[in-house]
């Protein structure tokens, strides 16, 4: 039986995920479930409880002969009620699909990208699939970048490390205890990637989220990376913004966007530490 997979969407063209011009391919599930996070439909897989199917305006939700949710991409127009208002971080708006299924997607748009960058949710969970996945892009002759939050062990499994060209790698924290409270995870295993992949010279780039009034918290953070991987990666400094998080965790971490000179602070701290590649967005 092919591997198959949960695809929450494929990006034909996006130019925010990695150098170039990529076909952004997110897969659904992840492991943390972050205070922040933009895109929380993408974290659990659907339960098939019918709450969506109940207020789809578009009738593009029913329930198949095993009695699961399906979707009609056909009849969707999109207004994502269904993401809306489901209860368990999900979406019906997936397709399980076989990595040379996403490659029919991926050659449409061949001649016009660089590579793909695999997302989520947290696309390692999905490991194998993306394994056989990079193998066939770079048959094409195109780069295979990863999105991760890093509680995949590369170190266990570096297997995938042959067909990828880079890992973006988020570090959410130098502190445990906030780290603990922004993802519900520990992140031990974060840290341990950021070394194993700098070592591996797989590390394309670091991600930090700035907060607004958290001093100490954004400091520590921004001090212990940068001072890890100096000038051999990027390094993305990047403000918090509240639209797509969810209005009781806002109410924990605020509703200002981080503003862009206090963030700015940080990432010239980081280039003070020897990380010039550090960059605000």
């Amino acid at each position: 039986m092919a591997t198959k997979a949960p695809i929450n969407k494929i990006i034909s063209f996006s130019n925010v995920d990695g150098p170039g011009n990529r076909t952004s391919v997110f897969f659904q599930g992840c492991h943390f479930n972050c205070l922040f996070c933009h895109n929380p439909e993408t974290i659990n897989l659907c339960i098939d409880c019918g709450i969506c199917m109940a207020k789809c305006p578009a009738g593009a939700i029913s329930r198949d002969e095993e009695n699961r949710i399906t979707w009609d991409r056909e009849k969707c127009v999109n207004c994502d009620t269904c993401i809306q208002v489901c209860p368990h971080n999900s979406s019906p708006k997936i397709q399980w699909m076989t990595p040379e299924g996403v490659m029919q997607e991926i050659r449409r748009s061949a001649p016009y990208i660089s590579g793909i960058t695999c997302s989520g949710g947290e696309c390692t969970i999905w490991y194998e699939f993306m394994l056989e996945l990079f193998q066939k892009v770079k048959a094409i002759g195109k780069t295979c970048l990863i999105d991760s939050n890093g509680s995949f062990d590369f170190e266990k499994d570096p297997r995938i490390l042959e067909y990828c060209d880079g890992v973006m790698l988020d570090v959410k924290a130098a502190d445990p205890e906030w780290d603990r409270k922004l993802t519900g995870a520990e992140r031990d295993i974060v840290i341990k990637n950021l070394h194993y992949l700098l070592s591996a010279d797989k590390l394309y780039e670091v991600r930090t989220l700035i907060f607004p009034d958290r001093d100490q918290e954004n400091e520590e953070t921004v001090r212990y990376v940068a001072e890890t991987i100096g000038d051999r990666c990027f390094y993305k400094i990047i403000r918090y913004r509240p639209f797509g998080v969810r209005e009781e965790n806002r109410k924990i971490l605020g509703e200002f966007t981080t503003d862009e000179q206090y963030a700015e602070k940080y990432a010239q701290l980081a280039r003070d530490l020897g990380s010039s590649k550090a960059y605000v967005v």
